[in-house]
C-alpha cells in the first residue's frame, strides 16, 4: 500500500461517523510506513497525529514541558564497575531492591562500539521506504522483526516508535535475515551484552546469599532478545507516548541510549528521568527476578515519553531470560523461610511468555498472576 492510499483519521472531535479503530490499525501496518514513513510522507502534520495513536484522555501525559525539574526527590543510581567487588555488590544489590534500576559506568565496553550501535540502528531506521518496507513484519518465527509496537493490535492506543526486534539467544538469527545496514553492529553488540549480563547476575546473585553463578546456571542469560527502538519527532507528544508503562517480563534488561531523554522510571509516585549518560548502560530488574528473588528485587513500571526534538530518540535494549521453557520458575528455595514463605507460586517459562504476548504493555499483570 503506498501512503497515498493511506488515510488516518487524526481529529479527536470530527472522526469519521464510521470511524473504525481496528481497520484504520491494519489500515497502517499494512503500509509497513511505520511511525517515521507518517511523518516523511506528511500524514501526521505539525498539529496533528493519527488517532490510533491518541491515548485515552485520562492516560495522556499531557503537555510535556521543554526543560525538566533538576531537583526530584529520587534518581536512578549509577554504579561504577571500576570499584572493588563488596563494594559493587552491595551498591547493585541496593538499587535492585529499591528503584530496581541502575546505570553502569567504567565497564569495559568501549565507547566506540556503543555509539557505533546506536548509530547503526538510526541510520537503518533512515534509509529510505522502499528499503525499509522489506522488512516490515510481525512474524516472530523468523527471528527478525520490523514493524510499529509489538503490541499494536492489543493495546487501546498506539505509541510513537518503530522497532527492529531479533531474538540472538539461545537460537542466532540468520545474519541475511538481519538488515545489512546494522547486521555487524548489533551481533556484535549481543557479545558485549553476554559478557556484562554475566558479571550483573554474579552480583546479583551474590546479592541474594546465593553462589555467584546460581543464576546463570538457571539459563537466566541464555535466551536473549534484542529490541532497537527509533522514536522519531512527534508533533504532538501530549496525546500519546513512546512507550507506556509497562514492567520487563525477563530477568534483566541491559539497555544503551542516545543523549535524547524520555525514558522514565516510576519510584514511589514520581516518574523519574533515566539521564543519558555518555557510555553508560542501563540495567533493570525484570519480573522474574523479583519472583525468582522472592520480592528481594523490584521490577518496576517505567514508560519512555513520545519525542517532542527534531533529534531521535535510540536505545537499543537486550531482554536477558531463561532458555529452559519447561523448567519450572518460581522463589529460589534458599530464599523461602518460615517468617517469609514463598509469594509466588511455580509455574513453566512457556506459559508465562504466552501470557504475557496475550496482553498489552501494561503495569504488572504477570507479577500478580503469579503471587499466591
Amino acid at each position: 500500500m503506498s501512503s497515498s492510499s493511506l488515510t488516518l483519521t487524526s481529529d479527536p472531535h470530527h472522526p469519521h461517523q464510521d470511524y473504525d479503530r481496528l481497520k484504520e490499525v491494519k489500515q497502517f501496518d499494512d503500509s509497513k510506513l511505520g511511525v517515521k514513513g507518517l511523518l516523511d510522507s506528511g500524514l501526521a502534520s505539525s498539529s496533528s497525529i493519527p488517532l490510533i495513536f491518541h491515548h485515552p484522555p485520562d492516560s495522556q501525559p499531557g503537555p510535556i514541558p521543554h526543560t525538566r525539574p533538576t531537583h526530584t526527590h529520587h534518581s536512578i543510581p549509577i554504579v561504577d564497575f571500576s570499584a572493588p567487588k563488596p563494594i559493587l555488590t552491595d551498591q547493585i544489590t541496593r538499587a535492585a531492591s529499591t528503584v530496581g534500576f541502575f546505570q553502569i559506568t567504567n565497564h569495559g565496553i568501549p565507547l566506540h562500539v556503543i555509539q557505533r550501535t546506536l548509530a547503526a540502528v538510526k541510520s537503518f531506521n533512515e534509509l529510505p521506504a522502499e528499503i525499509k518496507t522489506a522488512h516490515y513484519h510481525r512474524e516472530v518465527g523468523r527471528g527478525v522483526t520490523f514493524s510499529t509496537n509489538v503490541d499494536l493490535y492489543q493495546s487501546k492506543a498506539a505509541s510513537w516508535r518503530d522497532t527492529l526486534q531479533m531474538r540472538v539467544s539461545p537460537v542466532p538469527p540468520n545474519p541475511s535475515d538481519i538488515p545489512e545496514v546494522v547486521r555487524e553492529e548489533l551481533l556484535e553488540w549481543n557479545e558485549e551484552v553476554e559478557r556484562i549480563g554475566k558479571r550483573v547476575l554474579g552480583f546479583l546473585s551474590e546479592g541474594l546469599g546465593v553462589e555467584e553463578g546460581r543464576l546463570k546456571e538457571m539459563t537466566c542469560l541464555e535466551g536473549r532478545t534484542m529490541v532497537a527502538h527509533y522514536y522519531p519527532y512527534c508533533p504532538r507528544p501530549d496525546l500519546t507516548y513512546g512507550l507506556t508503562s509497562h514492567t520487563d517480563p525477563g530477568v534483566v534488561t541491559v539497555l544503551v541510549q542516545n543523549e535524547v531523554r524520555g525514558l522514565q522510571v516510576k519510584v514511589g509516585e514520581e516518574w523519574v528521568d533515566v539521564e543519558p549518560v555518555e557510555g553508560a548502560v542501563v540495567i533493570n530488574i525484570g519480573d522474574i527476578l523479583q519472583i525468582i528473588s522472592n520480592d528481594e528485587y523490584k521490577s518496576v513500571e517505567h514508560r519512555v515519553l513520545a519525542n517532542p526534538l527534531q533529534e531521535p530518540r535510540v536505545s537499543v535494549a537486550v531482554f536477558c531470560n531463561p532458555s529452559n521453557r519447561d523448567g519450572l520458575f518460581g522463589p529460589l528455595p534458599e530464599l523461602v523461610l518460615q517468617e517469609k514463605p514463598a509469594r509466588y507460586r511455580q509455574f513453566t517459562l512457556s506459559d508465562y511468555l504466552q501470557r504475557f504476548f496475550k496482553k498489552e504493555l501494561d503495569g504488572k499483570t504477570l507479577t500478580n498472576y503469579y503471587r499466591l
